[in-house]
């Protein structure tokens, strides 16, 4: 989860730690939605994975619960990995 953080602070351009609480809630949030609703355990171990999910919580984070759609390159790469992992579609 630390690695996970640090990550999206970088990826964000954030060196305070003011908000690792709500960054926290993110990513516990999207690796729980992603597990109940897609039925995909990520494995951070590996790469691909980590760094979709870092994508996946800065996308969230900035757009602040803003009613956009999914970027289409977020989308595909879900798929991807819900296909390579053979999760239920």
């Amino acid at each position: 989860m630390e690695q996970v953080l640090k990550l999206v602070k970088n990826q964000l351009g954030i060196t305070i730690n003011s908000r690792d609480e709500y960054i926290t809630a993110i990513i516990k949030g999207t690796l729980q939605e992603l597990k109940e609703v897609q039925g995909l355990q990520l494995e951070l171990d590996k790469n691909n994975e980590l760094l979709f999910l870092v994508d996946l919580v800065a996308w969230r984070y900035d757009s602040k619960g803003e009613d956009k759609a999914i970027p289409e390159r977020l989308y595909w790469r879900l798929r991807n990995l819900m296909v390579s992992k053979n999760a239920n579609i």
